[in-house]
């Protein structure tokens, strides 16, 4: 079997990127083989049959044409007659290998390797199983790839009015994407090979390949050596996948999800994307920073509808001065391609029917807990009320006896620091030291420009929930370090439950949100008051000064703001 470069218009030719398969490799209909870059974007070759690598016609960084072979499968040496004694010996090779483990975790994301090294530390021997990368999506193409693109576009666009700082740039701004992005695969492999030297430092068994449940207390694994564990306890990490969207002509070769768009080499004039939410307003403002014409299509009446109303409202007014075009409460119907190969994005409003036009379209409108092959039934697991994701008690136990689940695939809330923390949570419940996970103060944070982040309540759950409640908000404007770093934008916003006097919330959207968050978490997790955060002396000049002045805004108000 033949796997060749798909068409590539034009007549132009593609450039190899990574290779996924070597020689030998057994690999499944579907596994990306390599990556190849072309001038429509990052292109995934596939495998369009299960079957072992026999040959490999190309090398990283060599020029490929359409219909060119670049791999060779064999598979008919999955089904040879047994008869053969080299079969045999293959056959032998393939005979999955017993062994058991105290803790047996599937997924190696930042819920599942967290869990393994603290297990580990606790004594515990730990079998962790991992299909791809260790890091799982977060460290992969999720957080830290994002946030290495975050910085490039940040520092481009402090090049672009240095000289408002009194810096003049000399030359046109050079935009190298390929710099870009090979600096974002450097970081991301730093971080994974961190976490491989933490799994040896800490003796945990990793295991590579896809698991399935075989009974409540084994698994089964698919991979270069196969596997048959038998666990004492098991915890699913298996994370959340890219949601599938209906939308008549997603399959285009322009359109990207956000795993592409972390690997595309060439920066596209135009982008539209589809969805308000947190990837795609991060994705907005790296684009735009980079100069990029950027439309987003949400199909709500706002963006970030997790957030404030007022939060959001801010966050729009910056991505409108940015240049963000926003289109709200807006439906897409279809993606279609332009004779001159351009994507003609169709959606509809209450004032008819739209037509956006570019280079480029970005489908960010989530995810969802991954659980493909994993079998559950076979392990009697049981989803939760609505069937998206794994039921889990605040224990993280699942209706089965020493099963555990965290994570995405809970489906509780999708943020790896919550998944890193339900891990640690887990094994202190294996352990019997625990109490149980709490989600009053997690922190949420959103890298935009400006940064916003939250945690707590909000204003809208206390009005539900019928809180007599208290508000401070105090912008940026007045504070002394915004003003020197030109991000004056924004407001820090407490809010106190007036019963208790505790804080019980907050947001933020300006600069160093992301950092201040933390301080605010501990006075929520604490159940701090304002008069016990105004008796802190918070260092001059920074910009956790504004956090200082919100909470005297709670009481005799805000002594810089008028």
């Amino acid at each position: 079997m033949e796997i060749k470069m798909s068409m590539i218009p034009g007549g132009k030719k593609g450039k190899v990127g990574k290779i996924n398969a070597k020689l030998g490799d057994r690999v499944s209909e579907g596994d990306v083989l390599v990556q190849v870059e072309t001038g429509k974007g990052n292109r995934q070759i596939k495998a369009t049959e299960d079957g072992v690598v026999s040959q490999v016609f190309i090398e990283e960084g060599i020029e490929v044409s359409s219909n060119q072979v670049l791999f060779e499968l064999n598979t008919a040496s999955l089904n040879m007659d047994t008869s053969s004694g080299e079969q045999k010996e293959a056959d032998a090779e393939q005979q999955p290998h017993t062994t058991s483990t105290d803790l047996l975790i599937i997924g190696a994301g930042p819920g599942g390797y967290v869990a393994a090294i603290y297990a580990a530390k606790k004594g515990l021997r730990v079998t962790l199983i991992e299909k791809e990368e260790l890091g799982g999506t977060c460290l992969n193409v999720g957080c830290i790839p994002t946030k290495a693109l975050v910085k490039s576009s940040e520092v481009c666009h402090s090049v672009q009015h240095s000289s408002l700082f009194g810096i003049e740039s000399g030359t046109p701004l050079q935009i190298n994407m390929k710099q870009v992005i090979r600096r974002k695969d450097e970081v991301k492999e730093r971080l994974v090979s961190g976490v491989a030297f933490l799994m040896e430092k800490n003796n945990i068994q990793v295991i590579r390949g896809k698991a399935s449940f075989l009974s409540k207390d084994e698994v089964n694994v698919l991979g270069e050596i196969n596997y048959r564990i038998k666990a004492k306890d098991i915890i699913i990490a298996t994370g959340s996948k890219i949601s599938k969207v209906n939308i008549p002509g997603i399959d285009l070769p322009f359109v990207m999800n956000s795993t592409d768009a972390l690997s595309c080499t060439e920066l596209p004039k135009s982008i539209t994307i589809i969805g308000g939410g947190v990837i795609g307003m991060e994705f907005a403002f790296i684009y735009r920073n980079f100069g990029v014409e950027v439309h987003v299509v949400e199909f709500m009446n706002r963006l970030l509808t997790m957030l404030d109303n007022d939060i959001s409202e801010e966050i729009k007014q910056a991505a409108e001065q940015a240049g963000i075009h926003i289109h709200t409460g807006a439906k897409v119907s279809k993606i279609q391609r332009a004779d001159d190969g351009q994507a003609i994005t169709t959606y509809e409003s209450d004032h008819g029917e739209h037509l956006l036009v570019s280079e480029k379209v970005l489908v960010a409108i989530g995810r969802e807990p991954n659980m493909d092959g994993l079998e559950l039934e076979k392990a009697g697991v049981q989803l939760n009320e609505r069937g998206k994701g794994i039921a889990v008690d605040k224990l993280m136990r699942t209706n089965v006896e020493h099963i555990y689940a965290i994570g995405d695939v809970t489906n509780i809330i999708q943020l790896a620091h919550v998944a890193s923390h339900q891990g640690i949570t887990a094994i202190e419940s294996i352990l019997g030291e625990c109490s149980g996970m709490h989600y009053t103060a997690v922190p949420n944070v959103i890298f935009t420009s400006p940064e916003i982040s939250s945690v707590g309540l909000l204003e809208s759950e206390c009005k539900d929930r019928g809180l007599d409640y208290r508000v401070s908000k105090v912008s940026f404007s007045s504070n002394g370090k915004a003003l020197t770093m030109n991000e004056s934008d924004g407001f820090i916003k407490l809010i106190k439950d007036n019963q208790s006097g505790k804080i019980v919330g907050g947001s933020i959207i300006g600069p160093d949100a992301s950092s201040l968050i933390s301080s605010l978490t501990l006075a929520i997790a604490n159940e701090l008051t304002e008069q016990q955060i105004t008796q802190t002396i918070f260092a001059h000049p920074t910009t956790g000064e504004v956090l200082h002045e919100a909470a005297f805004g709670l009481s005799i108000g805000a002594l810089h703001q008028a």
